[in-house]
């Protein structure tokens, strides 16, 4: 077999516009994503969950350019793996695209035990564990299609999740004209409210609403399925964040107005695991008052949904991931840089299927979220260092545009995902610094004692 006819089996295929990968890094974070955090965003910033919103998006925003711009510089499958192992140290890139795989290893996991609770709720005459199962194999079988299935589905999932939040959002504004007039409409409470405003309650909530926002750097695992990469996954990346944001946003802010008194869903409840609960059902409870039990049940079904098309996106970033490591040589090749016919990575779809089976029926929902957090502001931290390395330390000229463009977004970005990360319990970790440990051990392994530096095979288009 020719050099060219091997390099030509690990080619994936061009497919993915502009639009399919916003599209994807919409579905991946949620359309609703903000909508189960309002209760308690609302709670812990004492009424200004759309400030908290709006902050993270700016936040998150920093840390999009530089995965763009890391994108640009390295257009190759296997996004903070790659970006930090070809911008600071190969081993580094070993260790985020380790820390990484756990992100989106748990964003199905999540959705798998989200999605299996709600379907056993709504049909309890069919046991929990089947529908596990039955997620299980759905979403693997959506991604074996290929990656023009996935995108068909995803823009379908999008269509029928921002179909019933228009709905909601349309009640809330008709509930609020009736309540309070037009001007009712119109109120900076949701943002500044002097009475409650305090700069650390509004700070630890943004740390939660940060949350919304978990997931658009999966839109660079499939830098080398998106057409003009060097364009459009910079692009891609800040317009699902800005999408993202202001879209949130706009619910939470007419939730807010629909709901003023965010001390009325824990009135007279002193147990914490009902104070809790009734935080969790905030956001069901302001559809209900605007929209009455058939938009309750429509949000219902829709954040359903909205877990199916993530946990489906999450484990097609997880297999992407794979592949990237896996074509490099970190882990063995055969396995995870295999292509199938639809040049899809199949074998690692159904691995991670399995793990995805294996932590949804052994974790809950709140210890999987919390190693999310884990996983993917350390490899958010590592991504900003890469990209102010890679474009203002290695710069033979320093200027002050190359400090506006190079190092403030990168620099900004670094701070804020560091005070995320610090801020995480101690539980979470003890079990990801596990998780860690072991992937540096293997490392450790496979370099024989890091005196081997792993060659990372540059795909990238000239």
């Amino acid at each position: 077999m020719s050099n060219q006819e091997s390099t030509s089996e690990v080619k994936l295929l061009r497919v993915l516009s502009l639009r399919d990968i916003v599209i994807y890094g919409i579905i991946l974070i949620q359309p609703v994503a903000a909508l189960p955090l309002f209760g308690h965003a609302n709670d812990i910033s004492k009424g200004h969950a759309v400030t908290t919103i709006l902050i993270a998006m700016v936040a998150m925003i920093f840390t999009a350019i530089s995965y763009g711009k890391m994108a640009n510089r390295f257009p190759s499958a296997g996004s903070a793996y790659t970006y930090v192992g070809k911008g600071l140290h190969p081993y580094l890139g070993f260790v985020s695209g380790w820390s990484m795989f756990m992100d989106y290893m748990f964003i199905p996991i999540i959705c798998v035990i989200y999605t299996s609770i709600t379907a056993n709720h709504m049909l309890p005459f069919i046991p929990y564990a089947f529908w596990i199962i039955f997620f299980v194999i759905g979403f693997t079988w959506i991604n074996l299609m290929g990656i023009r299935m996935a995108s068909r589905t995803n823009s379908i999932l999008m269509i029928v999740m921002s179909v019933v939040v228009f709905y909601f959002m349309a009640a809330a504004i008709r509930y609020i004209l009736i309540k309070n007039g037009f001007s009712g409409l119109f109120s900076v409470r949701p943002f500044y409210n002097p009475e409650t405003f305090s700069a650390g309650a509004v700070g630890s909530a943004t740390a939660l609403a940060a949350l919304t926002y978990i997931g658009f750097d999966g839109i660079t695992t499939l830098s080398e399925e998106v057409k003009n990469p060097r364009r459009n996954i910079m692009i891609g990346a800040v317009l699902t964040c800005l999408i993202t944001g202001v879209w949130s946003g706009s619910q939470i802010y007419l939730a807010q107005l629909s709901w003023p008194d965010w001390t009325s869903f824990t009135q007279g409840l002193s147990d914490a695991t009902a104070q809790n609960d009734a935080l969790d059902t905030a956001i069901m409870s302001v559809a209900n008052r605007v929209g009455g039990p058939i938009l309750d049940g429509s949000l219902s079904i829709i954040l359903l949904l909205a877990s199916i098309g993530s946990g489906a996106a999450g484990q097609l970033g997880a297999s992407r991931l794979l592949f990237g490591m896996g074509r490099d040589g970190v882990i063995p090749k055969k396995v995870f840089g295999h292509l199938d016919k639809h040049s899809s990575p199949n074998y690692n779809i159904m691995i991670v299927g399995g793990l995805v089976l294996l932590g949804a029926v052994s974790l809950n929902y709140e210890e999987a979220a919390l190693l999310i957090n884990f996983g993917a502001f350390f490899a958010f931290m590592g991504v900003n260092v890469a990209s102010l390395r890679e474009y203002f330390l290695k710069a033979e000229i320093k200027t002050v545009k190359g400090f506006l463009i190079d190092f403030l977004p990168a620099g900004i970005g670094f701070v804020f995902c560091l005070g995320i990360w610090l801020n995480l319990p101690l539980k979470t970790f003890v079990i990801g610094g596990t998780w860690m440990l072991a992937g540096i051990i293997y490392l450790a392994f496979r370099s024989k004692g890091f005196k081997e530096t792993n060659v990372m095979i540059d795909f990238s288009e000239k």
